[in-house]
C-alpha cells in the first residue's frame, strides 16, 4: 500500500446505509466511492481505480454474487460482501464466488473496519498502471487510440509514428535504443529507418525540432519521450 488513504467502492442499493458508511469509513481514513447498484458500481470501476468493493449481496436486478462472478475474470480488486443472509451455506457461496470476506448484517462498523484493513494488509499490490493519455506542450497522445491531438484538431501519423511515440510514451521516460526499437516495431531498414521515424515526430510535437523538448536523444542509448 502507498502513503495515499485506500480507495473503497461502496456498493448497496439501501441509500441510508450507503450514506453512513461512506462517512464513517470515510471518518476512518479511507477514500470512499459509492454506487446504488451493480450497473452503477461498473461505471464507477470504469473510471476510477479502487483498492477495495465493499458490495451487498441482496440488490435488485443484478445481486452482489452476480456481479462478484462477473467481475472475477476481469479484476482482482478484493470484494468484502454484506448481507442479511448469515447462514453458512450463503457465506460458502459468496467465498465461492470470488469475495475475499463475508460479513452478515446487521455488523458493528470497527468490526467491518479492521476487515478492511486485515484484506488490504494480505491484498498484493496493485499492478502499476499505464496512462490512457499523455500530454507535451499543447499535444495530447491517446494511447489506446494510438491519436496525437493538438488542442481539438487531430494530427496526423503514419501508422509507423503511431506505434513509435505508444512505445516511447508506455516506457516511462526510459531510454529506448535504435536496436530495441527496431525490433518491437518490426521495421526495415535498421535504426536509420527508427532516426527517419524520430526526426517527422519532432517536426509533429516539438515546438522547435532542431532543440527537442520531449523525443530526447538520450547519449549511448538511444531515444525517450519525456512528457510534461
Amino acid at each position: 500500500m502507498t502513503d495515499e488513504p485506500a480507495h473503497i467502492l461502496v456498493v448497496d442499493d439501501d441509500r441510508r446505509l450507503r450514506e453512513l458508511l461512506r462517512k464513517y469509513l470515510a471518518d476512518s481514513g479511507f477514500r470512499v466511492t459509492t454506487a446504488e447498484s451493480a450497473e452503477d458500481a461498473r461505471a464507477k470501476l470504469g473510471s476510477l481505480a479502487f483498492d477495495l468493493i465493499v458490495l451487498d449481496v441482496m440488490m435488485p436486478g443484478e445481486n452482489g454474487l452476480a456481479l462478484t462472478a462477473a467481475l472475477r475474470p476481469k479484476t482482482n480488486i478484493p470484494i468484502l460482501m454484506l448481507t442479511a443472509m448469515g447462514e453458512a451455506e450463503d457465506r460458502i457461496k459468496g467465498l465461492e464466488t470470488g469475495a475475499d470476506d463475508y460479513l452478515p448484517k446487521p455488523f458493528e462498523p470497527r468490526e467491518l473496519v479492521l476487515r478492511i484493513k486485515t484484506i488490504l494488509r494480505r491484498a498484493p499490490p496493485p499492478p502499476p498502471q499505464r496512462p490512457t493519455q499523455i500530454t507535451f506542450g499543447d499535444h495530447r497522445f491517446d494511447l489506446g487510440r494510438e491519436e496525437l491531438w493538438r488542442g481539438d484538431k487531430m494530427v496526423r501519423l503514419s501508422a509507423g509514428e503511431a506505434r513509435l511515440l505508444k512505445l516511447l510514451a508506455e516506457s516511462g521516460g526510459a531510454a529506448k535504443t535504435r536496436e530495441d526499437l527496431q525490433r518491437e516495431l518490426g521495421s526495415e531498414g535498421g535504426g536509420r529507418s527508427i532516426d527517419v521515424q524520430v526526426t517527422r515526430l519532432r517536426r509533429k510535437i516539438e515546438p522547435d525540432p532542431r532543440l527537442p523538448r520531449y523525443l530526447l536523444t538520450v547519449r549511448g542509448q538511444g531515444y525517450a519521450l519525456r512528457p510534461d
